[in-house]
């Protein structure tokens, strides 16, 4: 390949993500698929990566060896599981691997897995890679400053029926974008509200509602509601394809591989403040 061109590994390459991000580094003329890898015993395993992800041939075959994954990386891309991102992390730092990371519900050993990484690579997490979701998280804070704690705070998110998380990443990091909005009411962990059943009385002041739908194909909505006395104002965001996320996703790509080692965030890709 050119030198002009960075080689990508992609684990998890058979999933709804991965075949969008093959598909995405395939069709970009500065990116090279490098490796692709799906968990020992998946049927993907020994074939090539191309027809996995809808594609013609890509001469890359799909294995389930990390070592094999990373070996001809130049910077990898990881939206597979908790798990998985939590034993990447590491080999990616030992290799000094640029890493961007869009796995969610991690946790807090993913996190800091992803924090020791970073101490030695170049790391952009994400629960959301697209470009628009991330300008709605600035906008959802902005909104929850300006309207004050007179208008009380709601998040309603939507994804298909094969997710396996909820609240999703997204609807979390929107949670703590409201809370730094209005950090007057209180933090976030004594203000969110997943559930709601039975006699449960007047709304405490400043909490932060999080209603989870899952059902069909749909890739992905938030809307934030911000609810006051005779009006309400509602920001949404709406992914109708993946392809959303597998962009954001390069666009990250290329800017961590400038950066020094550190954890990176997609408002720091976009400069977002």
């Amino acid at each position: 390949m050119s030198h002009d061109t960075l080689g990508v590994a992609i684990p998890g390459c058979g999933g709804q993500m991965g075949r969008a991000l093959v598909q995405a580094v395939a069709a970009a003329d500065d990116l090279w698929l490098a490796a692709a890898s799906e968990a020992p015993g998946s049927p993907s395993v020994g074939q090539d990566a191309g027809p996995v992800a809808g594609l013609s041939p890509l001469g890359v075959t799909v294995t389930d060896d990390v070592d094999r994954l990373l070996e001809p990386a130049e910077a990898v891309i990881d939206f597979t599981l908790p798990d998985a991102t939590l034993q990447l992390a590491p080999l990616c730092a030992h290799r000094r691997l640029p890493l961007v990371v869009g796995t969610t519900g991690l946790g807090t050993p993913g996190m800091t897995a992803l924090r020791e990484a970073a101490l030695h690579i170049p790391v952009v997490f994400s629960p959301n890679m697209s470009v628009g979701v991330n300008v709605l998280l600035r906008l959802a804070e902005e909104t929850a400053r300006l309207l004050g704690p007179a208008f009380d705070l709601e998040i309603v998110e939507a994804h298909h029926s094969r997710k396996a998380d909820a609240p999703s990443g997204t609807a979390l990091a929107l949670a703590r974008a409201l809370a730094a909005g209005s950090p007057e009411v209180g933090d976030l962990a004594h203000r969110m509200c997943h559930t709601r059943s039975g006699q449960i009385g007047p709304r405490p002041p400043g909490q932060i509602g999080i209603q989870t739908v899952r059902g069909g194909d749909v890739v992905g909505d938030h809307t934030v509601l911000f609810l006051g006395q005779g009006e309400r104002v509602e920001l949404t965001h709406r992914a109708s394809s993946r392809q959303t996320f597998a962009r954001g996703a390069l666009r990250a790509l290329r800017w961590v591989t400038q950066q020094p080692p550190g954890l990176y965030s997609m408002r720091d890709v976009l400069g977002l403040g």
